[in-house]
């Protein structure tokens, strides 16, 4: 398993060597989902379409800067959330149910975020 501090630290580092977070954003989005198990599973909302999301950027010029994952139980959707481009995360807006994705934004990261390089072992 990759630990989730060595994939925030590759990311930073791509960042630093491609002159800072906009530049890399242009080409390159990371977007981490919280509580998803290694390939999928987990509580976590580890549904959601990547690949729709690449091409609508690969063709229309139009980058994703959130989205939208969903968790299954039995096959039916429970919960959703969005899914933020690092590094920004999602916040619940203080309204409405915790497990509708319309009750998040994606918001800045807090200053807390370990720096980069840790976690690598």
């Amino acid at each position: 398993m990759v630990p989730p501090a060595d994939t925030v630290a590759y990311y930073d580092d791509v960042a630093k060597a491609a002159g800072g977070l906009a530049a890399t954003q242009a080409f390159f989005r990371f977007f981490p989902v919280p509580g998803m198990g290694h390939c999928g599973g987990g509580p976590g909302t580890s549904a959601f379409d990547a690949l729709a999301a690449l091409e609508r950027w690969h063709e229309q010029g139009i980058a994703p800067s959130q989205l939208l994952g969903r968790h299954l139980t039995n096959g039916a959707v429970d919960r959703t959330r969005p899914l933020c481009a690092f590094p920004s995360v999602a916040r619940y807006d203080g309204t409405g149910s915790i497990d509708a994705a319309e009750s998040f934004s994606c918001a800045a990261t807090p200053a807390t975020r370990p720096a980069p390089g840790r976690g690598r072992r």
